[in-house]
């Protein structure tokens, strides 16, 4: 019995310990970044108002070197990378407070692959959101999270009024799962299988907030057995979400499965706190008209999403994305 408080005891000072160690890290890292900030300023105004080049910094790279030899990270190539981090946030002073909160190596990735300022404010807020790691947060920008995202908020737009508030980069008009390595024909239990077998990469593609519940999760209905493909629960929307897969073209009746599932989960699975449980249908693929003819009447927070097996190219994404902005613009 004591050596069983002993351990209770024991674990307390282990995650005293834990907790200060991952304050100290948080500080540490956040001063190396205003760190580079302030290197970052005075490389800019010295430009400006000494006329210095890539000759005068790379001096400094080699007076650093030279003069504190254990100091890392200050070559010439990154001596200019401070000074772009510095540009590229200097006039938007409210993006501070995300990326202090990321190491030097995710500020690195989003300021040198993002292309304007709202991706780049996109995947901060993601980042500090999810806390993703530097090779999680490089999968997210491949795979073109943020131009999937601004696309799905305007489609997921003639249906919000039957999802929950707060569904922003929640749910998405298209999901890539580029990690299931499927031949070219496949079964849709081969696609379940393979989703799960990578359950870590699905989650990260589709939000960590998602717990996964359970495959083939049985609903009885009178005397009849029903199986829902995927559950999950969201902890922010704070409800039950059935994902079910398709491996063909969206068909208006698949709808009608979906929410007799929807409708079976709120009336015997739901708790009385949580709220209206929302399916996700995800397909091969879809076509938009017949998505929107197929939701106009329907009653139940749905989701028809289409998916891909392989990278989308970013071109491809940003060539969309930018027809939208210009549709926007159009009178």
């Amino acid at each position: 019995m004591k050596e069983l408080l002993y351990q209770q005891e024991f674990s307390k000072i282990r995650e005293m310990i834990l907790d200060s160690r991952n304050q100290a890290f948080q500080a540490v890292n956040r001063e190396l970044v205003m760190l580079y900030w302030e290197i970052g300023k005075y490389i800019t105004q010295s430009v400006k108002q000494q006329g210095w080049g890539k000759s005068v910094v790379a001096k400094l790279a080699e007076y650093l070197k030279k003069n504190e030899p254990e100091l890392k990270g200050f070559t010439a190539n990154n001596l200019w990378r401070m000074k772009r981090f510095y540009e590229i946030y200097q006039e938007n002073e409210k993006l501070a407070t995300l990326w202090q909160e990321l190491s030097w190596s995710h500020n690195r990735t989003i300021f040198s692959r993002c292309k304007s300022k709202e991706e780049r404010e996109f995947y901060l807020r993601l980042c500090v959101r999810e806390r993703y790691s530097v090779r999680e947060l490089d999968r997210q920008i491949n795979t073109g999270v943020f131009e999937r995202t601004t696309l799905a908020d305007q489609k997921l737009a003639s249906i919000e009024h039957k999802l929950p508030t707060g569904i922003s980069e929640t749910f998405r008009d298209s999901y890539v799962f580029e990690f299931l390595n499927l031949p070219k024909i496949y079964t849709e239990n081969e696609l379940q299988k393979a989703l799960l077998s990578s359950l870590k990469y699905f989650i990260l593609e589709i939000g960590r907030d998602f717990s996964f519940i359970g495959q083939e999760y049985r609903l009885q209905v009178g005397n009849s057995d029903f199986f829902v493909d995927l559950l999950f629960f969201h902890r922010d929307l704070r409800c039950l979400v059935v994902f079910e897969l398709k491996i063909d073209k969206f068909r208006p009746e698949y709808l009608g499965q979906l929410e007799f599932y929807l409708e079976a989960l709120d009336r015997d699975v739901k708790k009385q706190h949580e709220n209206p449980s929302i399916g996700v249908l995800l397909c091969r693929e879809k076509d938009d008209e017949v998505v929107k003819y197929a939701l106009s009447r329907s009653l139940s927070p749905t989701v028809i999403a289409e998916y891909e097996t392989k990278l989308i190219p970013k071109e491809v994404l940003r060539k969309k994305l930018n027809e939208f902005y210009e549709l926007l613009e159009d009178p």
